[in-house]
């Protein structure tokens, strides 16, 4: 009799929404969209306090629950997100867009890579495993423009940070970014941005970019 329950359960679970089912799957892990620095971290860590919803670890476009969140909470969570500029992704692609950006972002903004010699294509087939043309692909179609473009856009972002600290050299900038020589560096700066290194060096943070907006 158990047997034939434990049957029916299975049954009745399957003929579902696929929505329902993702949900019930993926209710430990959310993924967040623009949650792409330590400040933002800390934002959404305070959101869940408040809201009363427990997890075991949190970082960059990710949150691991302890439990399900109930649909009150889900409720206050996507509305206290959508407050602060961040979306909650419940669509697979854009999941998968996300977890791209977050990577970028960690090896070129948080220096993952100790040797700066990024390949992206490996980096991102790796740890999403996932054909690159395919991510490739998704990406374009998604966001309107190359992985290869936005990787530049998230360089030059970064370089911009580190000219205006003003404790580097050109040289190792372009080093610390996994640039060939100064010159490329340089060039890829001018064709972003429209200046020069030493041009923006002297303007400061006028001209610099939220992550989220890169």
């Amino acid at each position: 009799m158990d047997f034939w329950k434990s049957v029916d359960a299975l049954y009745n679970f399957f003929k579902t929404p696929y929505t329902h089912k993702a949900w019930y799957f993926c209710s430990m892990r959310l993924y967040i969209k623009n949650m792409v620095c330590n400040r933002c971290v800390m934002t959404v860590e305070q959101l869940l306090n408040k809201i009363g919803l427990p997890y075991s670890a949190i970082g960059l476009g990710e949150v691991h629950l302890v439990r399900a969140p109930s649909a009150t909470e889900l409720t206050a969570l996507k509305e206290g997100l959508q407050q602060v500029g961040f979306e909650l992704l419940d669509d697979s692609r854009k999941q998968l867009i996300e977890k791209i950006k977050t990577l970028v972002i960690r090896y070129i903004h948080q220096g993952v890579d100790a040797d700066r010699q990024y390949n992206f294509s490996h980096i991102l087939s790796s740890e999403l495993h996932k054909d690159y043309s395919y991510l490739s692909h998704l990406f374009s179609e998604v966001e309107g423009l190359t992985i290869e473009k936005y990787i530049i856009n998230q360089k030059i972002e970064k370089a911009k940070e580190l000219l205006a600290y003003d404790q580097m050299s050109l040289g190792e900038i372009a080093f610390e970014l996994g640039y060939s020589s100064v010159a490329h560096l340089s060039a890829q700066f001018k064709k972003v941005t429209g200046l020069t290194p030493s041009y923006f060096k002297k303007i400061g943070a006028l001209h610099r970019k939220s992550l989220d907006q890169v």
